[in-house]
Order: structure tokens, then sequence, then C-alpha cells
């Protein structure tokens, strides 16, 4: 068996388990902004799952590297795994692609491209908004002049960031709360366009189909 098709059977047979790793890091992570008040064996045991999951994390990232065969050139063309493995709140997403694996293993009809393309972007802007607002709230949260006091607030500027309105009624103070901002913004730049030139492109086909059938000299 080549290293290719061992390296999609290790794909297809992990992508669940850690899909479901992906939300339980999220969730423990959430828990640990979110109620810091709670009792320390509490907040150890959320730890102890963020430290869980992120080890499996790793552990699939090693193995795809080693099954690939092709070392360096499976980090230049996995760059997007690396910066995930590095920065674990972006694996909700994965939950986006485990939905598709889950209508062909059932054999559903899938959405068309452009529906896809829509829904996936709105799932990966619900994901990585709210990653995104815990992050940002846990350094801005009692930082000194800070207008984000709430994870309510930090909601509202997610919102207005990714959908790069821009109030500018809250923002981040801390350096590292806006190193968040930029990757939000462009991350939101990325959705945007992905969405409107999706849907342009079906604007277009759809016009295009209306001109075939029209009849000749109509």
């Amino acid at each position: 068996m080549d290293d290719d098709s061992r390296s999609t059977r290790w794909e297809q047979r992990t992508e669940i388990p850690l899909a479901l790793a992906s939300l339980v890091f999220l969730a423990a992570y959430a828990i640990r902004v979110l109620a810091p008040r709670l009792p320390d064996v509490w907040q150890d045991l959320c730890l102890a799952a963020l430290l869980a999951a992120w080890a499996l994390f790793a552990v699939d990232y090693a193995v795809r590297w080693w099954l690939s065969g092709r070392w360096l050139g499976f980090v230049r063309r996995h760059w997007l795994d690396t910066v995930v493995l590095v920065l674990p709140l972006l694996r909700p997403l994965r939950v986006v692609k485990v939905y598709e694996a889950v209508q062909r293993r059932h054999g559903r009809p899938r959405l068309a491209l452009h529906a896809r393309v829509i829904v996936y972007a709105g799932l990966a802007t619900v994901l990585l908004g709210f990653a995104g607002a815990l992050a940002v709230y846990q350094q801005e949260r009692g930082a000194a002049g800070a207008s984000m006091r709430t994870f309510g607030d930090a909601v509202w500027w997610t919102c207005a960031t990714l959908t790069t309105v821009g109030y500018g009624d809250i923002a981040p103070v801390t350096p590292l709360g806006r190193l968040i901002a930029v990757g939000m913004m462009a991350v939101g730049l990325a959705l945007l366009a992905a969405v409107t030139g999706t849907f342009a492109s079906w604007l277009l086909q759809v016009f295009a189909r209306e001109d075939d059938e029209r009849p000749p000299g109509g």
C-alpha cells in the first residue's frame, strides 16, 4: 500500500474523533475563560482536556507528516495545518470538513457547490467568531483602559470586525488583543470575499442559463 493511500485511510478514520476533540477543546477553553471562579478541580479538569486534545492534534499531525514520505513538502503543502497546530483555537473548523464526510458516508445528496461554500463560510464564521471573542476577551478583561469589559462586548466587537463594519466603540488595547484583531480582520475579509464571489458566480450562471434557454430572436 503506497503512502498516499495510507495517509488517506488515516485521515478518514480520524476526522470525526478529531472533530469531537476540537469541540472539547473549544468547550474547555470557553469554560476557563467565562467561568474563572470555578473551583480549582474543575479548572484543572478543563486544563487537562485542553492538553489532551492538543496532544491528539499533535499526534495526528506527526502521523500524517510521517506517512507523507515527503516531509519538507508536507509542511509546505499543509502550512495551514501547521498554523492550526500552533493555534489550536482554529481546530473547530474541522467540523466543517466533517459535515461533508458524514454526508458521503450516508449517501445523502450534497448541496450544490455554491450553496456549500456559503453554508461552510457561515459555519466557519460562527466558529471562528466565538473562538476569537473568547481569545480577545481573555486578553482584554481587566486591562487598563479596556473598553471590552464583558464577553457580550467581545461578541459585539467580533461581529463588527468580521463583517468589516468596525464601529470603533469597542477596541482592544493590549498588544496580544490587537494581534488577534488583525487575524480576525483578515478572516472577515476572506470569508466576505468567498461568499460574495460565490454569490456573484451563481448569479452569472443563472443569467447565462436563461440566455441559453431563450428562443432565438426572442
